[in-house]
């Protein structure tokens, strides 16, 4: 698994999904023709735009790119390719209750800060009702505009949406994860991420 294959297995598992109704890649065109390159074919609209200087600005490039004004739309970190379907339809139905959902998965490491020589400091961290974010992320349409619309006005950085959210007050479901669903950072990560993925097919044909 490479950059190419990572992004297209994450963009099949949203075409795959029978809640996605379009998708749009925000990510450099030469990237986007590689993955047409591996013959990707899906049975609904997948278009591509350029991201921002910002990630506030490439979500919203995403947004304006939108050939239909959806109800709801799914972030999601391409990075991310061992999502699954499954994960993808509950964190949906859950923003439709609610109007706003994350998938995530509570922390169960012991957790210690550092000073910046990396000596721990005295201070307990208590994990309790920590979580640590993935994605997708899942909003009402609206919620999410508005919601970049006070990110822009306070130029404020954010690292995901849920924290656009709580700038307009509004609160979002965390969905748990039971699936692994790492980030592709590092490229030892790939090597873990097909590991992951050869140990979930043993599991379901064992």
């Amino acid at each position: 698994m490479h950059g190419v294959r990572v992004l297209e297995r994450s963009i099949r598992a949203f075409a795959s999904c029978r809640e996605i109704t379009e998708i749009v890649v925000v990510c450099p065109e030469e990237r986007f023709h590689a993955i047409n390159g591996a013959n990707l074919e899906t049975e609904i609209p997948v278009t591509r735009v350029d991201g921002g200087a910002e990630r506030h600005e490439s979500v919203q490039n995403g947004l304006a790119a939108l050939l239909y004004t959806p109800e709801f739309v799914a972030v999601h970190d391409g990075a991310r390719p061992l999502i699954t379907v499954e994960q993808i339809s509950r964190c949906i139905q859950t923003a439709r209750e609610y109007g706003a959902s994350a998938s995530a998965h509570p922390v169960t490491d012991t957790l210690k800060r550092a000073d910046k020589e990396r000596f721990t400091l005295p201070e307990q961290v208590e994990r309790d009702g920590l979580w640590c974010m993935e994605t997708p992320q899942v909003f009402q349409y609206p919620l999410l505009l508005d919601a970049y619309v006070e990110v822009s006005e306070r130029n404020i950085q954010v690292t995901d949406e849920v924290t656009a959210l709580q700038l307009i007050g509004h609160p979002t479901r965390l969905v748990h994860n039971h699936e692994p669903n790492p980030k592709i950072t590092w490229p030892e990560d790939i090597s873990r991420a097909e590991m992951l993925m050869e140990l979930k097919h043993l599991r379901n044909y064992s």
